[in-house]
């Protein structure tokens, strides 16, 4: 309410030094506390902006990356730049190609499989890069994801240097969600190797108890992304900004205007504090934990990925005694979620990875507890059995 009230439109410093240094702080704040290297804050040779979603913080990126091939090869050149993901990173980073002007068959989507957890293969990234320059194809971008929307799988991080390094790709590491668990301890390894990538982002209006629309977005090199997306026309010139001493976070987005966002996570980070956000996580990771350990104790339920963080990814297959011959787990598995949801009082939703369809559980809504946690699980239950008694509304 705060931060919409004020109205502030601090595209530049001068606009509203209060909502530009704020942000600065919060965003060296946020830095300390996932103990990020130096080279990523204000306070060494990096920086942080508050962008809106991570959509926007890949597009800047993306961009920063594109102009720093193009000043190279030169911009007639652009149908040569080739991006990489893997078929489980968010559908906004195709979108953020095309917006960049990368060409849609220049979209590198690799495989992932089953026996890596669906995490994406760093000898399938060299591969893939290296074919690509033998038939004259720049590199240039590389999206990692610490939490992947469909299952929480995990790119290995530090597995991605040595050939992102021999081709001057640009990485970025898109943690939307489960970056917020990287203030833990015991989930700091998730970004092991940060050092070594050129931008981070993050979305605290995930699982940080803040207010969309609040996505932070860290760059090892400020000044690719100021060049890329600077303007700077008569009406706008001032002598802070030509002092070269201030920021300017209109030259940080896509945009001009834009919000006091950093309002919203600076009340987050005071009111709470670390330990409060801290046992956030945890809580919401043990009450998954014991999901999962319902759904591992009936037989008529399995895991179909391991979980990670606080997202739990099953199914319901229970065995041939129970439903007809010739059943169809997925159209079961639909009708179940069908039935769930329209009983109006837990909300789920589903994914398919590896050809698989399941359905997911994620805890994290501010004030879940466990009563609610086992709740949801004797609805799941009686949905099923509601199911299995109509048979031939599960069946083909």
């Amino acid at each position: 309410m705060l931060s919409t009230c004020f109205n502030s439109v601090g595209f530049n410093w001068l606009a509203s030094p209060a909502a530009t240094e704020l942000e600065m702080v919060v965003m060296d704040w946020f830095a300390e506390m996932l103990k990020l290297p130096s080279s990523f804050k204000f306070s060494g040779s990096g920086g942080g902006v508050i962008q809106g979603t991570t959509s926007e913080a890949i597009l800047c990126t993306l961009i920063a990356a594109r102009d720093r091939a193009l000043d190279r090869i030169g911009g007639n050149n652009i149908g040569k730049l080739i991006v990489y993901g893997s078929d489980q990173t968010h559908s906004t980073f195709v979108k953020a190609c095309k917006i960049a002007g990368v060409l849609p068959c220049n979209i590198r989507s690799l495989p992932t499989t089953t026996d890596m957890d669906f995490s994406l293969s760093p000898s399938l990234v060299r591969a893939a890069v290296e074919a690509d320059v033998a038939n004259g194809f720049v590199p240039i971008y590389l999206c990692l994801t610490v939490g992947t929307t469909s299952s929480n799988a995990v790119d290995t991080i530090d597995q991605f240097s040595d050939v992102a390094s021999d081709y001057g790709i640009w990485v970025h590491v898109d943690a939307a969600y489960a970056g917020s668990a990287c203030i833990c301890p015991e989930f700091r390894h998730y970004l092991n190797g940060i050092e070594r990538v050129d931008s981070l982002s993050l979305s605290p209006h995930k699982w940080f108890l803040t207010y969309l629309d609040c996505c932070c977005l860290w760059v090892k090199n400020p000044s690719l992304l100021i060049r890329a997306l600077s303007t700077n026309p008569e009406y706008l010139k001032n002598k802070p900004s030509e002092s070269n001493l201030v920021i300017d976070y209109k030259d940080w987005q896509v945009g001009t205007g834009r919000k006091f966002r950093s309002l919203k996570l600076w009340l987050v980070l005071r009111s709470y504090g670390v330990e409060n956000l801290q046992s956030h996580i945890r809580s919401d990771v043990r009450m998954a934990e014991m999901f999962e350990g319902f759904v591992r104790n009936d037989s008529q339920f399995e895991i179909v990925v391991p979980r990670r963080f606080a997202l739990v990814c099953f199914r319901w297959n229970p065995d041939s005694s129970l439903v007809p011959a010739g059943h169809n787990v997925e159209l079961m598995n639909r009708k179940l979620l069908d039935w769930i949801n329209a009983s109006g009082q837990v909300y789920m939703t589903h994914t398919i990875v590896g050809g698989v369809y399941m359905l997911r559980f994620a805890v994290g809504a501010t004030l879940t507890e466990e009563p609610h946690v086992i709740a949801a699980w004797k609805l799941i239950k009686e949905g099923a059995q509601t199911l299995l008694v109509n048979r031939s509304f599960i069946s083909c």
